[in-house]
């Protein structure tokens, strides 16, 4: 199983977009049939080292991650995702 977890920081983090952003990842739930599961989690500290939106997704192998990478959802996302971040951190880890 591979883990997905990508971390985002918003150019405009108001309540409304954060929430517009969150209901954008998760919208690729049933959407992709490589992916197994999706979290999507609102930072609820708001500190100075916080960021605002956590995205988890679950694969069964590294090549349903790389087709998910490349799915024309995922893309659609990515594109939003493009638009609206201020910087984004991942890790993908293998359990």
């Amino acid at each position: 199983m591979i883990t997905h977890i990508v971390f985002f920081k918003l150019k405009d983090n108001s309540p409304a977009n954060v929430e517009e952003t969150a209901t954008v990842l998760r919208a690729m739930e049933g959407q992709i049939e490589e992916l197994k599961s999706i979290e999507v989690g609102l930072d609820v500290l708001h500190s100075e080292r916080s960021y605002d939106i956590a995205l988890v997704t679950k694969f069964e192998s590294l090549a349903a991650l790389e087709a998910y990478q490349v799915h024309p959802v995922h893309q659609k996302v990515i594109e939003h995702m493009s638009r609206v971040r201020e910087a984004s951190v991942c890790v993908d880890y293998e359990s």
